[in-house]
């Protein structure tokens, strides 16, 4: 069993995955990630480390309540992103 299988197990038996829990874990992915914004910010590795699970912890969780899965839409990403040219700016990618 791949650990996105053992989340969502996780969050089945404890009810939160359903379309009334979308914006809660919206809120909540958005929490996490301020966490890994001060472990950035703080140079924390620990934190960053924990604060990235979180945030996809949620995330996956989030999908489920729209009937998706992580995987799937990092694939739809992918085939937006993968052919994409441009050049690196501050540390920020600006696409043609």
């Amino acid at each position: 069993m791949n650990r996105e299988k053992d989340v969502i197990l996780w969050a089945i038996q404890r009810g939160l995955i359903s379309k009334e829990n979308e914006k809660s874990q919206l809120l909540k992915t958005l929490e996490e990630l301020g966490e890994v914004s001060r472990a950035v910010l703080k140079d924390d590795q620990d934190a960053f480390i924990d604060g990235v699970g979180d945030v996809l912890v949620t995330l996956i969780i989030l999908c489920q309540c729209r009937n998706l899965n992580l995987n799937n839409c990092l694939e739809a990403a992918w085939k937006e992103i993968k052919d994409r040219k441009g050049t690196t700016v501050n540390g920020t990618f600006i696409k043609q």
